[in-house]
């Protein structure tokens, strides 16, 4: 049974949100002291967080910024505003995904499904390890490092290189990579795949590597490798 922290201050939302997610075996947690989450996550150590943007003391995007220096648990915002720059800003601090409210349940089921999935069974590959471009990528650990130094990635960012990388000079179509991520492009954003692979090419920076995710543009993304003349 997977567990998942409910961070959210309506209480009549929270107690129907976990009972339609108690139906399909969920364990949800809630929170009990807003202006202090941090123990009680930690005590828990839920599977995934559903993280509301307005709560009382601070706000979501505070809470995201701690939890990510913290642990790489998937994060999932839940948001009643429609500003744009909610969802940039909530996948800027590391959130895996975005869904406004009012929300289909079927959707947020959806969602948090595809995320589990992705999270918790592509490490089960039998390849843990690949190198790129003199880089040992540790895809069970979700770093990359090399002779710079190493980047800890988040579980998007270690998936979208994997996926790169696996099919290095070739060019990876943007429909290709949100199906491989979030399962159908109904349920996510073409710019919240901008934002990942932007991030993604920030912490490659560290290392040297970023040129090397290039952008085709009205095409996709391709991870160039050196290719050796025989």
């Amino acid at each position: 049974m997977f567990s998942i922290m409910l961070i959210e201050d309506d209480m009549t939302l929270f107690q129907e949100i976990k009972d339609r997610l108690s139906q399909w075996s969920y364990d949800i947690i809630g929170v009990q002291d807003f202006s202090n989450i941090i123990p009680e996550f930690t005590a828990s150590a839920p599977d995934l967080v559903l993280i509301d943007i307005q709560l009382p003391k601070f706000d979501g995007f505070h809470w995201c910024r701690i939890i990510r220096s913290h642990s790489n648990v998937p994060i999932l915002f839940l948001s009643s505003r429609d500003h744009p720059t909610d969802m940039i800003m909530s996948m800027q601090l590391g959130a895996d995904d975005f869904i406004q409210k009012p929300f289909n349940f079927d959707v947020l089921i959806a969602k948090i499904q595809a995320i589990l999935r992705r999270v918790y069974n592509y490490n089960t590959d039998r390849i843990e390890l690949r190198t790129w471009r003199g880089a040992t990528v540790e895809y069970v650990k979700n770093t990359i490092s090399n002779e710079k130094g190493a980047v800890e990635l988040t579980k998007n960012e270690m998936y979208i290189l994997k996926i790169l990388i696996e099919q290095k000079n070739q060019i990876v179509s943007r429909e290709e990579l949100i199906r491989s991520l979030w399962d159908h492009e109904h349920f996510v954003s073409d710019n919240t795949l901008t934002v990942n692979v932007n991030r993604l090419r920030k912490k490659l920076e560290i290392l040297g590597l970023d040129p090397y995710i290039e952008t085709k543009v009205g095409q996709g993304y391709k991870a160039s490798e050196e290719v050796l003349s025989l």
